[in-house]
């Protein structure tokens, strides 16, 4: 087992180094205060910095799919992914040319409408087929169903990989992460640790406990510092 790296970083160049071999798999990325919060008045920005936003963007170019609840998405006013000239020939170099595209799980399919401004990079709404029964989704929406009732994310999970995209980068939010955790679904989180207290944040994580039998046990790879935040890995 290769040992954990620790040590403190100079910026983004240096940083994103240490987390260009995305798992085959879904890679979670999130961010939390001291504290414990996940948001600040229900959204993640407050509790960030320069680095980590672009650290955000950086995963985005390891991915073939970034997977997004709804909500988050509202949040956060999600619109495609941008690409930086030099993420754009790094991909090319990989077989990769287009920007991965954002798949959003929803029940309802309101979605940001910055999600539909670039034609090319149409999103890809991730629904059950009772959703999906329900309301008819513009001739412009690529559908993923997935589960009856609700979204079965481990089936939506095995769909995005059987369609060629493996390296599944998930942005939250916490729903969205307790339910890939409980599915089993993650092969690695990188967590942002901020140096703010944020105090109680609810941002719509569901009441009842989770129905594992055990924590699962994941390794730690890096923690790196920079600014006083903490970068971690941790891989299953």
């Amino acid at each position: 087992m290769p040992p954990t790296q620790v040590g403190a970083v100079d910026g983004i160049a240096e940083l994103e180094e240490f987390y260009t071999d995305a798992p085959d798999g879904v890679r979670a990325n999130m961010i939390f205060s001291a504290d414990g919060a996940a948001a600040f008045g229900g959204r993640a920005g407050p509790l960030s910095d320069p680095t980590d936003q672009r650290l955000l963007r950086t995963l985005r170019c390891f991915a073939d799919v970034v997977l997004v609840g709804a909500g988050t998405a509202r949040a956060e006013n999600y619109g495609p992914v941008w690409l930086t000239d030099a993420q754009r020939a790094w991909r090319r170099a990989e077989g990769r040319p287009a920007p991965p595209p954002i798949a959003v799980v929803t029940r309802t399919g309101e979605v940001p409408a910055r999600l539909f401004t670039d034609p090319d990079q149409p999103p890809i709404l991730v629904t059950c087929a009772a959703a999906a029964g329900r309301r008819r989704f513009d001739d412009d929406r690529r559908v993923l169903v997935a589960g009856e009732e609700s979204v079965d994310v481990a089936g939506a999970v095995a769909s995005l990989r059987a369609q060629g995209m493996p390296r599944i980068l998930c942005e939250g939010g916490p729903t969205l992460l307790d339910e890939l955790v409980e599915a089993d679904a993650i092969a690695e989180i990188c967590v942002t640790l901020a140096p703010k207290l944020a105090g109680s944040q609810p941002v719509g994580r569901r009441l009842d406990p989770a129905r594992l039998s055990a924590p699962h046990t994941m390794r730690l790879e890096h923690v790196l510092a920079h600014d006083d935040y903490l970068f971690l890995r941790y891989r299953r």
